[in-house]
């Protein structure tokens, strides 16, 4: 693989408005569908936000309380309803959502194709599962999609926010090979949150 270092910013730019523009940057992935050790089948969709209905923007906000708010409640930022709904609403907002055999949402990964510190990035912005159906492996394959997906448009990195707070998904997250960023906040800085990444050059 090239040395992404002697790439220019421009060219690494170039990567990142390519996969945007992309109307289902996935699609030439071998995505489509899932099957858990229990035997369920789950099927992934991609939707921009603007081909996502208000009802799955809706049903995203709201796992997203119920999964994260109670961890937010619990720091000195809170929980901002309105702050998270609009981060939810971005026009950028890629969505890769689980459906069961039943095709409810069930899952879902929130992202977006971006530059961060002079680095061509996939940063996921949200990955929430529903209680009911955590422990399948079913946020492992949606990471790993993203992976693919990232490396797909020739990305350098993964990249993700935890809350200080959330041990499980700290824990999660570097059983997947994610570690501490170099732009993590250090403890000086006293922040509620950690920045990770995963390589995808190797």
């Amino acid at each position: 693989m090239r040395n992404q270092d002697e790439l220019s910013q421009g060219a690494k730019q170039r990567f990142v408005e390519t996969a945007a523009r992309a109307k289902n940057p996935l699609e030439s992935l071998s995505y489509q569908s899932y099957k858990a050790p229990s035997g369920q089948e789950f099927k992934l969709i991609c939707r921009a936000k603007s081909d996502a209905d208000s009802k799955l923007l809706k049903w995203a906000f709201k796992l997203a309380e119920t999964n994260v708010g109670p961890y937010y409640k619990q720091l000195k930022m809170g929980w901002q309803p309105k702050i998270k709904a609009a981060e939810l609403n971005k026009n950028w907002a890629r969505y890769l959502v689980a459906q069961n055999e039943q095709k409810e949402n069930v899952a879902y990964a929130m992202f977006r194709f971006d530059m961060d510190h002079g680095d061509c990035v996939l940063y996921c912005y949200e990955m929430q599962v529903a209680a009911e159906y955590r422990r399948q492996g079913l946020g492992k394959f949606i990471m790993s999609t993203l992976e693919d997906c990232a490396r797909l448009w020739h990305l350098e990195k993964v990249m993700l926010t935890v809350l200080n707070n959330n041990d499980a998904s700290i824990c999660f997250f570097k059983q997947l090979g994610y570690d501490k960023d170099e732009i993590s906040p250090d403890v000086l800085e006293q922040a509620d949150y950690q920045i990770f990444s995963k390589s995808m050059l190797s």
